[in-house]
């Protein structure tokens, strides 16, 4: 069964992140994913985003999937639907990367085990700006 790290591992990972991929971000302001975004731009992270739906959003160069990524990233925050994170954490191990984040209401128990076993710091079903401003004061 899947429980998500206690705060202070989290807390300590938001802390020391700079750069989150976001996958599935919409160029849509209404979105839950696009507002998400913005928010953590404004708590000082580089976000990259991963949708194939642009060129780039919020500033900054889309790629269209993990594959594509240029720069180093801290976390993978995902606002894909459930059936889609098996594969996304198939690339997140090939590729090995650091953090997983599945957004409030992503869920997929078997991945999610599947990238904590591989290594990858996994949070599942919490809204990343939520916990950032819930946890992360004083950052």
């Amino acid at each position: 069964m899947f429980t998500n790290p206690p705060d202070a591992e989290i807390d300590a990972l938001l802390r020391r992140a700079h750069t989150i991929a976001v996958v599935g971000l919409s160029a849509d302001p209404a979105r839950p994913s696009h507002q998400v975004a913005r928010a953590l731009q404004a708590f000082g992270y580089r976000i990259i985003p991963v949708t194939p739906n642009a060129d780039s959003l919020l500033g900054e160069r889309a790629v269209p999937d993990l594959d594509h990524l240029d720069v180093q990233v801290d976390i993978v925050d995902v606002f894909r639907r459930s059936e889609f994170v098996a594969a996304l954490v198939a690339d997140c191990i090939r590729l090995k990367l650091p953090a997983l984040w599945l957004q409030q209401g992503v869920v997929d128990e078997a991945a999610a085990l599947a990238a904590r076993a591989a290594g990858i710091f996994t949070v599942m079903d919490r809204c990343l700006y939520q916990e950032r401003a819930r946890l992360g004061r004083g950052r």
